[in-house]
């Protein structure tokens, strides 16, 4: 039981971001004496950190995240043979060479999401089956109403190695999404993990 709520304290930071030790109680459904434990004990192994933040009245808030090496916790797709790879395809052909493999990638992934979403219709519908794709790849996506449509956010970067040695990989990602989701539609990233933000989030709307 005990390893089973440290693992749901990690994927609760890792999904929803920084909380209250009273927040994540609440969330898994525990008592705030449990998860303080889990908390001091998952910080004396460099995986969860705190700041006390300062509002305008009353005390402190504690607020916990992961750390770096939290987030390590998380499979990143073998991210140290896909760096090895990407570099030695990179002396071998060069630029181009990564070029072409990026797009063949973003090939593939268009002809099996492309199957995947045959039939639906609504934009709820598809933003719903692209979500769980990505999960089946290890985004940890979910999907949130907004304004004037939805977003489509991933938790997880399971590329993020890759991705950050050659950035043609989050430009391909985006196109992909463009291209299912159809031309009646705009996709805009607004959040990137590549530029400092904790996730990556993107703005699903119809087009006027």
């Amino acid at each position: 039981m005990a390893d089973r709520t440290r693992t749901r304290l990690l994927n609760a930071l890792k999904s929803a971001g920084p909380q209250t030790a009273a927040e994540l109680a609440d969330g898994l459904k525990v008592t705030s004496v449990a998860v303080r434990q889990h908390l001091d004990g998952l910080r004396q192994e460099n995986l969860v950190a705190f700041e006390d933040v300062r509002g305008s009245v009353g005390r402190p808030k504690r607020i916990w995240d992961l750390t770096g090496t939290g987030h390590q916790q998380f499979p990143d797709n073998h991210s140290n043979l896909s760096l090895a790879l990407l570099n030695g395809l990179t002396e071998l052909f060069g630029e181009d060479g990564v070029e072409k493999l990026i797009a063949h990638r973003e090939a593939q992934s268009r002809r099996s999401y492309g199957a995947a979403m045959r039939g639906a219709s609504r934009l709820s519908e598809k933003v719903e089956l692209l979500a769980g794709l990505r999960n089946l790849e290890g985004y940890m996506a979910e999907v949130a109403e907004a304004e004037n449509g939805y977003l489509l956010i991933e938790n997880h970067c399971s590329i993020c190695v890759a991705a950050t040695a050659c950035k043609g990989f989050c430009r391909s990602e985006l196109n992909l999404f463009r291209d299912v989701l159809g031309a009646d539609v705009a996709v805009t990233r607004t959040e990137h993990q590549l530029s400092g933000d904790r996730r990556c989030v993107y703005t699903i709307e119809p087009r006027a």
